[in-house]
């Protein structure tokens, strides 16, 4: 994978992370959730797909040669999510604090500025908020 593709997947692995977990932000606090709360919150179904969302995240993840123990905490952090997750309420309230897409982001984030300091370099400088809200 090129470049530019690399840079491609990268930032969309942070939007889809962003978007799952802390997109929305509650007036008044200061603290962000994502649409993964929201999601869980439709009985059986929701579950399900927070969780494809968030293995779909780490499939883009393993395009980055990222290490078995990074990967290992990665799916860690989802399985967590998901087995809470099933709790009725108390697991809602669990995905919006614990925020494994997030987590996950920057496990890989951390892989690539030792692995690819330039990649991530010249990324958090395209995606850097004053452009990312135009």
């Amino acid at each position: 994978m090129d470049a530019a593709k690399r840079l491609a997947t990268l930032n969309r692995i942070r939007k889809l992370s962003r978007l799952m977990d802390t997109s929305i932000r509650i007036p008044l606090t200061g603290f962000h959730i994502g649409i993964d709360p929201i999601i869980g919150l439709v009985p059986g179904a929701g579950d399900l797909i927070s969780t494809a969302f968030s293995a779909y995240i780490i499939f883009l993840a393993t395009r980055f040669g990222i290490p078995r123990q990074d990967l290992a905490k990665m799916i860690f952090n989802v399985g967590l999510e998901t087995v809470v997750g099933t709790v009725p309420f108390v697991g809602d309230l669990f995905d919006a604090f614990y925020k494994s897409n997030i987590r996950n982001l920057a496990i890989l984030e951390q892989h690539l500025t030792v692995v690819e300091p330039e990649l991530k370099k010249v990324s958090d400088q395209l995606y850097s908020p004053k452009f990312s809200q135009v």
